[in-house]
């Protein structure tokens, strides 16, 4: 378990596959602008950087390597962040889409979610607005009868692809049950210590983003791993600053970025990734708590080369 006078390892989650176009004008949609927001938000302190990539005409997701190739590369030439490239792209890609990046990269880390499961956006289309795009509405419908397929053979798969290439995982378990899928893997021994556990909480479908399933979440992870794994908090909305400083003071580390809230604050948009890397930052501060550099956070991860 992380001991809380340890690091805190910021991450950073720049666009993701969640929100659309026209929820902020502030999402980064294009290769220079996700560049520019990731390397922003490494100078602000964020030691990981979270990515996805979307189309640069219409802003859906995309598992497209070409996009990737347009922007990682940047990333890793302007900073020393840790580079972490989704695995899970979007509910309505195959498998073998979502490996594409990753395989061609083949980044530091990358994300692994642990479970199929209904992933539910499709609130988010109920609420007023002007959409930009046609495509947005019907995307974030969809997932009110689709799930997020990710089979045990699924996991082993992305598991054994980037695992030959020196590839570490951010575990991403959105109920209790996901952390026992991965207590199976680590007794099969297809992963190993220390395991990096994202809990993700907040999701519709998942675990709820209140206190009390932070701490089960928590303690589950503790009975099964031990002193095996790092902790962090990805809380997705307007839990994200509480949540992540409440995991923070239980000696965890924290997610941020606009992959999982577009606010800085109630009633105002953040208006970059960097806002809200350096608003945790500051709480942090005020907290006494000490923000891991990259090569800190390589150093609590078992990383040992640079991508």
């Amino acid at each position: 378990m992380a001991d809380i006078n340890s690091k805190v390892i910021i991450t950073c989650a720049i666009t993701g596959s969640i929100h659309t176009p026209s929820m902020s004008p502030y999402l980064p949609l294009s290769p220079e602008q996700i560049a520019v927001q990731a390397i922003d938000a490494a100078n602000a302190g964020a030691a990981m950087l979270h990515l996805h990539a979307r189309d640069p005409e219409t802003g859906q997701p995309t598992p497209d390597p070409s996009v990737f190739r347009q922007f990682v590369p940047r990333i890793r030439d302007a900073t020393d962040a840790i580079i972490a490239l989704t695995t899970g792209g979007s509910a309505s890609m195959s498998l073998d889409e979502r490996l594409q990046a990753p395989s061609e990269l083949r980044p530091e880390m990358c994300s692994l979610n642990m479970g199929t499961m209904n992933f539910g956006i499709f609130p988010l289309a109920q609420k007023e607005r002007t959409w930009i795009h046609q495509w947005e509405r019907s995307f974030l419908e969809s997932s009110r009868s689709g799930m997020f397929r990710n089979t045990f053979a699924d996991i082993e798969k992305i598991i054994c692809r980037m695992s030959e290439m020196g590839t570490r995982f951010e575990f991403e378990c959105y109920d209790i049950g996901h952390l026992y899928t991965l207590a199976y893997f680590l007794e099969q021994s297809l992963v190993k210590p220390p395991l990096f556990i994202q809990s993700v909480v907040g999701i519709l479908g998942g675990i709820g983003s209140d206190h009390e399933s932070l701490q089960q979440m928590r303690a589950t992870a503790d009975r099964l791993f031990g002193s095996d794994y790092q902790w962090s908090v990805l809380a997705a909305g307007r839990s994200q600053m509480r949540l992540g400083t409440m995991a923070a003071l239980m000696g965890g580390h924290v997610r941020v970025g606009l992959e999982d809230n577009l606010w800085l604050e109630k009633g105002r948009l953040a208006p970059d990734n960097a806002s809200q890397v350096t608003k945790m930052r500051c709480i942090l501060s005020e907290l006494e708590l000490e923000v891991a550099t990259p090569s800190q956070a390589r150093e609590l991860l078992g990383i040992t080369t640079r991508s």
